[in-house]
């Protein structure tokens, strides 16, 4: 579980095909190395990885075909800056809002508009997600615990703030990229227990 603050901007170093549909991902993190043993996980842009080896402030992950096509991430390549973050410990403060590291569909930035304290940025939904996604409520983008100011049919917006802008990979996004999205995982909760309590009383 994660809270969605990033710790860290790291920068991809290598990714080795492993053969059978996956990959091996090297990513430099001098911080959230620094305490990181095998089978820790640390999330990289929004996505849940397992910590397969450390060295020298650089940790490898293996990451599965179907993350890869569900996710951004098979469209990083070295040097490429990501997002990292150390999995939440139970007596830390939860600054952003409960993340899991399971990226829901794989969005769009569509349009930035910059202002004298902040950027509103907007982003496209993929199918299906729109639902789950309300004014003022939660969201997480490319593994960033940000607010939602609007939303629309298939799109939504945010304002980000100079630290977001300069210490996450958001700052330098541009528009056509993609960006990793996960929903806020209580309102899949809420619709799947709405859902199952219709379908009991239509019994």
């Amino acid at each position: 579980m994660f809270t969605g603050i990033v710790e860290e901007l790291g920068e991809i170093v290598r990714s080795t095909e492993t053969g059978d549909d996956s990959a091996l991902v090297a990513i430099r993190g001098p911080l959230v190395t620094s305490d990181a043993r095998h089978g820790d996980s640390i999330a990289v842009n929004g996505v849940c990885l397992t910590v397969v080896d450390v060295d020298g402030g650089v940790f490898t992950a293996d990451v599965m075909g179907e993350t890869l096509r569900r996710t951004a991430l098979g469209a990083l390549r070295p040097g490429d800056p990501v997002n990292l973050e150390r999995a939440a410990a139970l007596n830390s403060r939860l600054g952003g809002h409960l993340v899991q590291g399971h990226v829901d569909g794989v969005g769009e930035i569509v349009a930035r508009e910059p202002a004298a304290q902040w950027e509103t940025v907007r982003f496209r939904l993929p199918d299906g997600l729109a639902r789950y996604v309300v004014e003022k409520g939660s969201i997480t983008v490319d593994g960033v615990s940000l607010t939602v100011a609007e939303v629309g049919d298939d799109w939504f917006s945010v304002g980000l703030i100079p630290t977001t802008l300069k210490l996450t990979v958001l700052g330098t996004k541009r528009i056509g990229d993609p960006v990793n999205l996960e929903v806020d995982v209580l309102a899949k909760y809420v619709e799947r227990l709405l859902g199952d309590r219709s379908a009991g009383g239509a019994r």
